[in-house]
């Protein structure tokens, strides 16, 4: 072959010229790195380094015709690049100085160049018009591993729950028929009460093992199996059962407590209202004493007063109702008491009407109904006591003398419910994401026309840039859940309402995201994503109530808003608001300075990448909108604007530092957590992620750092490319990464994921 214009010196070096200039990324930093390599070469002419050194000027980069003329070069070489070559680019370009010159020995400079600019294959391999052998992931990980730090203490029960969904009673089929489906699950979820699952939260001597953290984890593994299954079983251990267990008081346990988690007792939670939904404290059904029988009667007084989409309603026996209880004509707020639904013939008991909910977008193997209460009396022991009680005498009592603390007090001790939401949300959006990675892994599409073999899809950047950031993030998420659950479980924390505030924030940008990336998944799998048998379909209807049941999202980033506002001490009215604004103007007022023209266009790989940076980013977005809606606020009040009409006219602010609040959380309980991780190889693959992560969600919110001059135009571009870098880096690893989710093959029933 003809020798090109070229020295064999300066032709080893074009292969990574043309990666570096094709990449658009060139940094300072990166350019150090080539130009030290050039420096240290002995094997290069005086002549030879001159002229590599004028293709680094990033103001004077290489014109498009040498850029042509480099891929000429390269492409007529006829050289293959080899993935697996151990140093891929260097040895690629050694081929090629081969076919032009008589001699091309292994350059060391090279190999430095590849290594510590963390060149990959799948950075360059659609740069040349060559064919190119891939490899579909890499074994540098090990996904047992992954999957050993994400089950962490809780190993040994997920593993033994994992071996339990192995029977064939949760083979998953496509069912089209509610009622069918609705025994199916029923008799799933009672196989699962009848191994102690559904007791696993209780005390010991209701069955349980008093295991809170592990029952969530269940919540994740059934996502794998079914979601109508996932929701059944919780509503009625979790929900009916939780709810005795945690505002009843022992003569309740002693009664229902172990046949609610045995399913011999079926129960559902009968909350929501039809024209009340998330304000529980509106509710209009009325739970009435009468001291003369000694009764409650339970009651709906109008028609749209009715419970609304009540999980198991069509197969309870007994509901756990949430009404306004009246004592010698004054209403003490809302309380729960216990009502029989049906007899033992299950047949609906008199003052009761039940109707099915019909049909649903998904969840249909869930019977959820509509639950009317017409003069209904129960006995005065029905009323869960635990934080108020009617006496013997006949009066109300309660430790917790302010109503609205005792009224926040008692949900305060369903939030768990919330974070289980949330934990199967991320596992649908971890079972969509195991199955489209692994159908990019093979499924083939698309060449040059030079080329026999089609790419993989995973090889392009564009699907890398949509499947591997929600990796990267459901990686975040599961860590932030965990502790949040640890903290919902720690009896040393009495006080649950910063607990609260936090999880109304996860579960609502955790449930959000994984209706994001269940229909992305469905998008990347093309049609195949959109037939029933390969799971995303049911999947995306499964989830997307997620965001709407356990707390409207939108109501819960204003409660988790308020709880920053408020600093989670003082209620929100206009009365207190001055003693919150002194608390937000110590907190925030001294850190709002001016940003440093500097810092706002800094582009280097390692500011970039740090994660002070992220946690400074997130910081500043929640302090600044912290601060910016106080002022607001204060501003109204201060024209005269009731502090409820205050706080409507800025919502859309209020829900925006909801959000900022939940993700820099998110992320700050990622990063210290990765702090613990011994294994240095495992820990630097978990930083990526967290940086992936962290980039992603400053550019998804660009146009707000942009108005605040917290990024520059410049910053911005370069963060946006440090994504897409990022996704390419991980791309060797994204088939370990899904694997490490420890989704068992046994629930891998998707034929493009096999």
């Amino acid at each position: 072959m003809q020798n090109t214009k070229y020295t064999s010196g300066v032709l080893q070096y074009i292969p990574f010229f043309y990666v570096i200039w094709s990449d658009n990324l060139v940094t300072t930093s990166e350019l150090n790195v080539v130009e030290k390599a050039i420096s240290d070469d002995d094997s290069l002419l005086k002549e030879d380094k001159k002229q590599l050194l004028s293709w680094l000027n990033p103001n004077k980069p290489p014109i498009d015709d040498e850029l042509k003329n480099w891929n000429h070069i390269v492409s007529n070489s006829n050289v293959k690049l080899i993935e697996n070559e151990t140093y891929p680019l260097t040895t690629f370009s050694q081929k090629v100085v081969c076919e032009y010159h008589q001699s091309c020995p292994f350059n060391d400079s090279l190999k430095d160049i590849e290594i510590n600019l963390g060149i990959q294959p799948n950075h360059y391999n659609h740069l040349f018009d060559v064919e190119v052998i891939h490899e579909s992931t890499s074994d540098f990980y090990d996904a047992n591993e992954i999957d050993i730090l994400l089950k962490g203490k809780h190993a040994k029960v997920v593993d033994e729950f994992r071996a339990v969904l192995k029977d064939d009673i949760f083979n998953w089929e496509v069912y089209r028929n509610k009622e069918e489906f609705r025994e199916v699950v029923l008799n799933q979820v009672k196989f699962l009460a009848s191994k102690g699952y559904g007791a696993m939260a209780y005390p010991k001597e209701y069955g349980g093992s008093g295991d809170m953290e592990g029952y969530a984890y269940m919540f994740e593994n059934m996502m794998y199996v079914d979601g109508s299954l996932t929701i059944k079983f919780g509503v009625q251990v979790g929900l009916f059962g939780g709810s005795i267990q945690k505002l009843g008081t022992k003569k309740h346990h002693d009664l229902y407590l172990s046949d609610a988690g045995t399913a011999a007792l079926l129960g559902c939670f009968a909350m929501t209202e039809t024209g009340h939904g998330s304000n529980v404290r509106g509710i209009k059904t009325t739970a009435t004493y009468d001291k003369a029988t000694d009764s409650i009667i339970i009651h709906t007084p109008g028609k749209n007063d009715n419970k609304e989409y009540i999980g198991n309603a069509l197969h309870s026996k007994m509901a756990s109702v949430f009404a306004q209880l009246i004592v010698d004509g004054k209403n003490e707020g809302v309380h729960a008491i216990l009502v029989p639904l049906r007899d033992e013939n299950h047949n609906v008991l008199p003052g009761i009407t039940i109707e099915d909910n019909g049909y649903k977008l998904g969840l249909n193997g869930v019977d959820n109904g509509k639950i009317w209460f017409n003069q209904v009396v129960v006995p005065r022991e029905n009323l869960l006591n635990k934080y108020g009680d009617i006496k013997s005498d006949g009066s109300y009592f309660s430790e917790i003398k302010n109503p609205n603390k005792r009224f926040f007090t008692m949900l305060g001790t369903l939030v768990g419910g919330r974070i289980c939401v949330a934990r199967a949300g991320l596992g649908g959006a971890k079972m969509a994401l195991a199955i489209a990675v692994k159908h990019a892994l093979k499924r083939r599409q698309f060449n040059d026309s030079i080329k026999i073999q089609e790419d993989l899809l995973m090889d392009y950047p564009s699907h890398q840039l949509r499947l591997t950031p929600l990796v990267a993030s459901a990686y975040v998420y599961h860590f932030s859940l965990d502790k949040m659950m640890a903290i919902y479980c720690d009896d040393t924390q009495p006080d649950k309402r910063k607990v609260e505030t936090q999880v109304a924030g996860l579960k609502s940008i955790i449930t959000w995201y994984a209706n994001d990336a269940i229909q992305e998944c469905r998008e990347a799998c093309g049609g195949k994503g959109y037939l029933i048998e390969n799971r995303i379909a049911d999947l995306k209807g499964d989830v997307d109530i997620f965001t709407t049941f356990e707390g409207d999202n939108t109501v819960l980033l204003q409660l988790a808003a308020k709880g920053v506002l408020s600093d989670f001490k003082s209620e929100f009215n206009s009365a207190g608001f001055t003693s919150v604004l002194k608390i937000l103007g110590i907190q925030i007022g001294d850190k709002l300075t001016t940003i440093n023209p500097v810092y706002t266009n800094k582009v280097d790989k390692d500011h970039l990448y740090n994660l002070k940076f992220h946690k400074h980013a997130f910081n500043f977005r929640t302090k600044r909108l912290t601060y910016t809606l106080a002022m607001r606020i204060r501003g109204y009040i201060k024209k005269g604007v009731p502090s409820y009409q205050a706080f409507m006219k800025v919502q859309t602010h209020v829900i925006a530092l909801g959000k900022a609040y939940s993700t820099e959380l998110a992320y700050n309980t990622y990063c210290d957590y990765v702090d613990t991780i011994e294994d240095s190889k495992n820990k630097a693959l978990f930083i990526k992620l967290g940086t992936l992560f962290a980039l992603q969600e400053i550019r998804n919110d660009s146009e707000w750092f942009l108005e605040q001059g917290y990024l520059g135009g410049t910053k911005s571009k370069a963060i946006r490319q440090r994504v897409e870098r990022l996704c390419t880096e991980l791309r060797p690893h994204i088939g370990v990464l899904v694997d490490g989710f420890g989704i068992p093959d046994h629930c891998m029933s998707a034929p493009i994921a096999n």
